[in-house]
């Protein structure tokens, strides 16, 4: 087979046997359903083989057919990708971003970062919307997610946008006078507590602890249960309780010795907030422009 004659014929079986069907295929590529025949044709003799079983009412793969689109099918969706990231590269930001943004992160992301991009790139349109059930990103038409670390799927680009922070027992000067700290994670059974329940998951969450490389997990007592941050953060303040929450959330507050940490010892692993999104979507240009703002001074 000659070299320049290779690739002939092949969009057009790709077509076929995408839609089943000679016109649906020629319709897709823009073309008469004469052409795709006569190309297809061509191609099975190039072959000396059938590729498709053709009769009155449908269109079927032979099995030489369907081991060339096994082979071609992929390379084909590999040189289309690569061929779409490098006009994407050269592509100025536009289009709407949608973002599904856990409510945690709306605080240190997206506040901070999104005047600063829409100025930069005032032709992106951006859609957030803020909730902290973990759904299916890409099923509901998001370009991308942000959150905790900890809560994104394995096959899911990610990359950090805040600084890395610990998650850890606080209280207030007032109520450590009063009671006294927890020394081990287990007295905190004898504190109380100020618990959280998530909000759309519904539960209450539990404090987590590491010890020797193992996890220690723990239902806190307590008989105040709130399902807002802000108003967790308050409560200790005033000496009401522990409360177990990010370092990242209280930084003021340690600042100005409002709260103190207890436990630190067996905090887990450090955390961060992430963007994260598909591997195919990553070289979008309104997608790679949010991504630089958010990294941006880290």
């Amino acid at each position: 087979m000659p070299r320049n004659d290779a690739f002939v014929g092949l969009s057009e079986f790709l077509a076929v046997a995408r839609y089943g069907s000679f016109r649906k295929a020629a319709n897709g590529l823009g073309v008469t359903p004469g052409a795709v025949s006569q190309a297809v044709q061509a191609l099975e003799r190039r072959l000396g083989l059938p590729l498709f079983h053709r009769t009155t009412r449908s269109v079927a793969l032979t099995e030489a057919g369907e081991r060339l689109l096994g082979r071609v099918g992929p390379a084909t969706d590999a040189i289309t990708e690569s061929l779409d990231e490098l006009l994407q590269m050269g592509a100025q930001p536009s289009g709407t971003l949608r973002l599904l943004v856990q409510r945690f992160a709306v605080a240190y992301v997206i506040e901070p970062v999104l005047p600063v991009f829409r100025r930069a790139y005032p032709a992106v349109r951006v859609e957030i919307t803020v909730e902290d059930d973990h759904g299916s990103l890409v099923g509901a038409g998001y370009d991308a997610g942000v959150r905790i670390g900890e809560y994104i799927d394995r096959d899911m680009v990610a990359v950090r946008v805040s600084r890395l922070f610990r998650w850890l027992v606080f209280g207030a000067p007032s109520y450590f006078a009063a009671h006294g700290r927890p020394k081990v994670p287990e007295d905190i059974s004898r504190h109380e507590c100020i618990r959280y329940r998530r909000p759309e998951v519904g539960d209450i969450y539990r404090w987590e602890f590491e010890r020797k490389g193992q996890a220690v997990a723990i239902d806190p007592p307590g008989s105040v249960l709130v399902n807002d941050g802000a108003l967790l953060r308050a409560l200790a303040r005033q000496g009401m309780g522990l409360i177990y929450t990010a370092t990242l959330s209280v930084a003021s507050d340690l600042e100005q010795g409002a709260l103190e940490p207890v436990l630190e010892k067996y905090s887990p692993a450090q955390d961060g907030i992430f963007i994260y999104f598909p591997r195919a979507s990553r070289n979008q240009p309104k997608l790679r422009a949010f991504v630089e703002a958010c990294t941006r001074g880290l």
